[in-house]
């Protein structure tokens, strides 16, 4: 029994550093900037299958599957913030999204976008969270404590020979 257990031992210490490199994030590639910036202030067509592709490559597996999007880590920044999570949408929602979530607040953030790409907000109302709203459709919100950017569109009807 001595000899199975210190087998065991030995068989988990062995795995410990490919666990360790599973866990770990993966640097963003050089593209990330421009890809996922672009597409997340909807200055970019969204093609929710090609940023999924897109992200699997740079990051490895999606961390989580739900509300309809797929949840990425990410150890990258946008516009000076760190992004912590980068979200591609499903197919089950009749919009396309994409959209990152940052550590900072959207009054922070906003003037960072504006200074890094000369796009403005405005916002909605004049409440405590207020929706920030860019000229191409882009939104700053409230993400608990952080702020999520984000550009939402329908699908595109299939072409009419198809429908």
């Amino acid at each position: 029994m001595p000899h199975l257990t210190r087998f065991m031992l030995m068989a988990a210490m062995a795995l410990l550093p490919a666990v360790n490199v599973m866990a770990q994030k993966k640097a963003p590639p050089s593209t990330f900037g421009q890809v996922v910036g672009n597409a997340v202030l909807c200055i970019d067509h969204l093609d929710n299958k090609a940023f999924y592709a897109y992200l699997l490559t740079a990051f490895g597996p999606a961390y989580k599957h739900e509300g309809g999007a797929y949840w990425f880590r990410t150890d990258a920044t946008l516009w000076g913030a760190p992004v912590n999570e980068v979200i591609v949408s499903d197919d089950t929602s009749p919009l396309v999204f994409m959209g990152v979530v940052v550590d900072s607040t959207p009054e922070k953030l906003e003037p960072a976008i504006r200074t890094a790409s000369g796009m403005s907000f405005r916002k909605a109302d004049n409440s405590a969270f207020p929706v920030r709203t860019s000229v191409p459709g882009s939104k700053i919100v409230y993400f608990g404590r952080k702020a999520k950017v984000y550009c939402a569109r329908y699908k595109p009807l299939p072409p009419k020979h198809t429908r």
